[in-house]
């Protein structure tokens, strides 16, 4: 009478599984062709060793005077955990946007383990990147920081 298919069942599992309580300092919120593009540049930063992971990390890298651009996960709790991270960002002049999802993010940034933010650098940790593999990055990093300061200014 009320039994649900195998098929209905998973559709209801993975609404459940998108039914994300997001932060309410989460703004500047990317967009789902933003999200899109921002996932892609954080999985060629991955791959190019350009990326920082975790809050110590990113902040230790801000601090240093690391330029980059600062990706946060928007389903952060509690949220004490990453309420400096946006002034830190904005004092030091980095572009900064909220992402829905943690696991998401740690999934763009290579790594099984859920992520309150990465830092996207233009410079490895390590040595340095080919010539062209450094420019595909660059366009992409220039775009999707293009995308979050329009959506920034239209924020506030």
């Amino acid at each position: 009478m009320g039994s649900d298919t195998e098929a209905e069942k998973s559709i209801q599992k993975e609404k459940k599984k998108y039914a994300i309580t997001l932060a309410p300092i989460a703004k500047p919120l990317a967009g789902k062709k933003l999200q899109k593009r921002t996932f892609k540049l954080i999985q060629k930063a991955a791959g190019k060793k350009c990326l920082k992971r975790g809050v110590k990390e990113v902040v230790k890298s801000i601090r240093r005077g690391q330029k980059g651009l600062c990706v946060i996960a928007g389903n952060i709790s509690p949220i004490d955990v990453i309420t400096h991270l946006p002034i830190l960002c904005e004092e030091s002049g980095i572009p900064y946007v909220y992402v829905p999802s943690k696991e998401d993010l740690a999934q763009a940034g290579a790594t099984k383990r859920p992520t309150c933010c990465v830092l996207v650098m233009l410079k490895p940790a390590k040595g340095e990147l080919a010539v062209d593999d450094l420019e595909k990055l660059k366009t992409d990093y220039e775009q999707v920081s293009e995308d979050i300061k329009e959506l920034a200014s239209s924020v506030i």
